[in-house]
């Protein structure tokens, strides 16, 4: 299915191997790539990767309509399997990964993923990374399966299915990661669909374990805030909800994930003096993770 980053173009930063900061794609090198909504943050990406999916691990996008998700798994060593309805696309993300992946090359599919198990077979899947298209905010073809060109009852349906058919490709004890936002329908209100992408997780049998928020560039929304909130009183939105999921016991699923690169940080012995008991600093669920 087409995803929110569909856009058929390959950017210049994306086929110039020398763009690279830390192993992945620096978009930092190319003013425009902060400014293009489209576009899936690598540095997120990156993250999402290195904290919960094994090292050399399988992941399983079902919206890769873009390549940024299958560009960075290939440069962090994992095997990246990613299915999108549009061939172009598909074309556009394997000419990118040809540019920068070197060897492991990612594994973009032609297709419709409500028949995701049959296109990519007999796969198991320690990681399912994705961000999807949201509803018809921004339709991407006139092809019927596109989920962009349904009302908001079958886009929601279909998107039920895609995630149905992909957690069940998931092996047990691993998390995956939808990077989602809300929109309006025609009169304003808004859809709820983080909540709607939540309740499709938890009917495949997933629990929501982590809720982050990510703060998008704000750009020139200040500027075009102002006249919808003096109109309507609409406030602008400049954040996506990165939520994670779990299909088993997270304590295991976080073994398979090895131990986290934190970097060359240094806790020196006057920081750690300044630590206490409070509830504030414990590490047990009760006082921390029921919190946030």
């Amino acid at each position: 299915m087409t995803s929110s980053e569909s856009d058929s173009r390959p950017p210049k930063y994306m086929t110039n191997p020398g763009l690279l900061l830390g192993g992945v794609p620096n978009y930092n090198n190319n003013p425009s790539a902060m400014t293009r909504t489209s576009i899936f943050d690598p540095t997120l990406c990156e993250l999402l990767y290195r904290w919960f999916s094994p090292p050399t691990g399988v992941v399983v996008d079902p919206f890769a309509g873009g390549s940024v998700r299958g560009i960075v798994a290939a440069k962090l060593g994992r095997r990246y399997f990613g299915v999108d309805l549009s061939a172009r696309q598909i074309a556009a993300n394997r000419k990118q990964g040809k540019d920068i992946c070197g060897e492991n090359q990612p594994s973009w599919f032609v297709g419709d993923s409500r028949n995701i198990k049959a296109i990519l077979g007999n796969i198991t899947a320690d990681f399912i990374l994705s961000c999807p298209p949201y509803g018809d905010l921004e339709v991407y073809s006139d092809d019927p399966a596109d989920l962009s060109n349904m009302d908001y009852g079958e886009f929601i349906k279909a998107y039920r299915e895609i995630i149905r058919e992909t957690v069940s490709m998931l092996a047990p004890n691993r998390f995956a990661a939808f990077v989602v936002g809300d929109f309006r329908d025609a009169s304003g209100y808004y859809r709820c669909f983080p909540e709607h992408t939540v309740q499709a997780f938890v009917d495949a049998g997933m629990g929501l374990y982590n809720n982050a928020v990510l703060v998008t560039p704000v750009g020139t929304l200040a500027i075009r805030a102002r006249r919808a909130f003096t109109k309507s009183r609409k406030l602008g939105k400049t954040h996506q909800n990165v939520l994670i999921f779990c299909n088993g016991d997270p304590t295991v699923a976080t073994e398979a994930c090895g131990p986290c690169d934190f970097g060359d940080f240094d806790v020196g012995t006057e920081a750690k003096g300044d630590q206490d008991d409070s509830p504030e600093n414990a590490d047990d669920d009760s006082a921390f993770g029921e919190r946030f």
